[in-house]
């Protein structure tokens, strides 16, 4: 169901609490102190007891980091939340800076010239985030406490979820397979074994999932894999007592009090990933090494099961995006508001029978709203939608056999001719990156360029990736793989993708449009040389808006991609949809 930003994260609030977060601070004679996103599994989604970032400055996005001084204070965040930064945060409590262009290495000089002692919480936070400060000549930084939750009276308690098995059918492949694959892997890097800290990564390692976590069905939990396929889980053992049959004598249930203990016991060489493993870990290894993360490549290449049932998902949900979209041309009243849409599109998801969950806040945003890159709507910002303009929709559904992500921007009345025209540069970028060919070897950060070069060519551009990994009933945000600028791991078979160029005008309108896609081995063309190439297949079919594309921008190629398109859209959702919707259906479709 729709839900708002949580009264506590009120920018007004954050006053009252920066000043005893300040009086804890000169307790423990600190010059400043850290309250990142992050909680100790470094995942991009945190339960409400770990929302502390939310909780002292009022900003809720998923991404980015205060800094508390006696005197300053700041917010850093990427540009998909530059707009939302200066909505949620009091610009006379916090500045807010544009990171990482700007990183706190580089701001901190400058607001403790003379050095100070920085705290930071060593759980939530890895030695990759503070190698660029321990750099800084007369900065100390100081392992402390929780400052943050010494002053949260009202602080949520931690999830205790139950765990529950994930069905092998689905996975595709075992937890004892699994775990023999990754023990393979560790003996040759030569470590005895490997710890982590991400719940996605053991979820998958183990065939289970959880709900500890809000739109991700996770349970948060640490995990020490061995050479010889043994893992030790630490939990709290009443999450894992459902499963205990299922993980079988393989796997040692071990409770969240021995965490610390437990790492300083272990024996031999013990690998970990500096990226996502915390520094109260790291420092209780003692000998530990970093290592690639033996998990990731394994979980990012899907199973042929795990395509073949996330196709069937994608499907499902393709039809309620039709049913919702349909309800939206048709059925919307002058009075329909960015909430109603909202409920609206979860209801059609629900009336599947099958959602579990969303798969994150939808995003729901008409005219300037639109052009927030992440925005969620509440009640504050609600609007009714806006005529002559756009509505963006991000939205998507978890379902036990796949997780969806689909973006869509519709017209409201009759939008000028230039949002069509940027509507319709931004949809090239997207078919360049859904007909790409490649060979092996290439990464995300080459085929970036593909999604944004009919932008480049008008001085326009987006700030925020092209593209990133989905899990099969998982997060909707999946590393390691990503099409961006920076990301140069090659891509291979079974990666799933996002594929979502967008165009945002500031106080205007937001463009994006957005499919899954699957890495595939391409088939070799007539004439084509004898050499392997991959190329992407498509998992999400819902209409993309004629209304909004300017058939004179488009090259006869693109033409044909899209009337193709639209025709696997009726072949594989017309037949899930009633009389009516169907018929709507033909209509949005029709060819160019």
């Amino acid at each position: 169901m729709f839900q708002s930003f949580d009264v506590s994260a009120r920018p007004d609030a954050a006053a009252p609490r920066v000043a005893r977060l300040r009086a804890w601070m000169a307790g423990e004679a600190l010059d400043a102190y850290l309250v990142p996103r992050a909680d100790a599994h470094q995942g991009e989604y945190v339960a409400p007891c770990d929302e502390r970032l939310a909780y002292i400055s009022g900003f809720t996005g998923s991404a980015g980091f205060a800094v508390i001084l006696a005197a300053r204070a700041a917010v850093f965040t990427d540009g998909r939340y530059k707009l939302q930064v200066r909505t949620q945060t009091d610009p006379q409590m916090f500045e807010t800076v544009n990171w990482p262009s700007t990183g706190l290495a580089d701001w901190l000089p400058g607001a403790l010239p003379d050095g100070g002692r920085v705290g930071f919480d060593p759980m939530l936070h890895t030695e990759r985030d503070l190698a660029p400060l321990r750099k800084l000549t007369g900065i100390e930084l100081v392992p402390v406490a929780n400052g943050v939750d010494a002053i949260w009276d009202d602080r949520p308690p931690p999830p205790v979820a139950p765990m529950f098995a994930y069905p092998d059918d689905l996975a595709g492949r075992s937890a004892a397979d699994k775990r023999a694959e990754i023990a393979r892997a560790l003996t040759a890097e030569g470590v005895d074994s490997f710890v982590t800290s991400q719940p996605e990564a053991i979820a998958w390692l183990l065939n289970i999932r959880g709900n500890d976590i809000p739109r991700t069905p996770v349970a948060q939990a640490f995990a020490v894999i061995h050479a010889d396929g043994q893992v030790d889980l630490i939990c709290d053992p009443a999450k894992a007592a459902p499963v205990a049959g299922h993980l079988g004598a393989g796997v040692r249930i071990l409770p969240t009090e021995v965490l610390i203990d437990h790492m300083a016991g272990l024996s031999g060489k013990v690998g970990y990933d500096e990226a996502t493993c915390a520094v109260a870990l790291v420092q209780a290894l003692g000998e530990g090494v970093a290592i690639t993360n033996p998990i990731a490549l394994p979980q990012a290449r899907k199973s042929a099961a795990e395509i073949a049932a996330t196709r069937e998902a994608h499907l499902r949900d393709g039809a309620a995006m039709v049913r919702f979209l349909r309800w939206l041309d048709r059925d919307r009243t002058p009075e329909t508001t960015e909430i109603d849409v909202v409920r609206a599109l979860e209801g059609f998801r629900r009336d599947t029978n099958a959602l579990r969950e969303i798969s994150f806040e939808t995003i729901s945003g008409s005219g300037p709203n639109g052009a927030i890159v992440h925005y969620r709507v509440n009640t504050e910002t609600n609007r009714t939608l806006d005529t002559d303009t756009v509505l963006l929709v991000d939205s998507g559904g978890q379902y036990v056999d796949g997780t969806t992500d689909v973006t869509r921007t519709v017209p409201l009345g009759q939008p000028p001719r230039h949002i069509a025209h940027a509507f319709t540069r931004v949809l090239q970028g997207m078919i360049a990156v859904s007909r790409a060919r490649f060979p092996i070897g290439v990464a995300g950060a080459h085929l970036d360029a593909l999604a944004r070069a009919p932008l480049w060519a008008e001085h326009r551009d987006y700030d925020h990736g092209t593209g990133h990994g989905v899990g099969v009933y998982l997060g909707v945000h999946e590393g390691p793989v990503r099409i961006s600028r920076i990301s140069t791991l090659p891509l291979a078979p079974g990666m799933i993708l996002s594929n979502e160029p967008g165009y945002y005008r500031e106080g205007e309108y937001g463009i994006r449009i957005e499919n899954l896609i699957v890495v595939e081995e391409a088939v070799r063309p007539e004439g084509g040389d004898d050499r392997d190439m991959l190329a992407f297949s498509t998992l999400t079919y819902v209409p993309i808006d004629r209304r909004l594309i300017l058939n004179d921008l488009l090259s006869p190629d693109e033409r044909r991609w899209i009337d193709g398109y639209h025709a696997e859209v009726q072949e594989k959702i017309g037949p899930r949809l009633d009389t009516d919707d169907r018929a709507w259906l033909d209509a949005m479709c029709a060819p160019l």
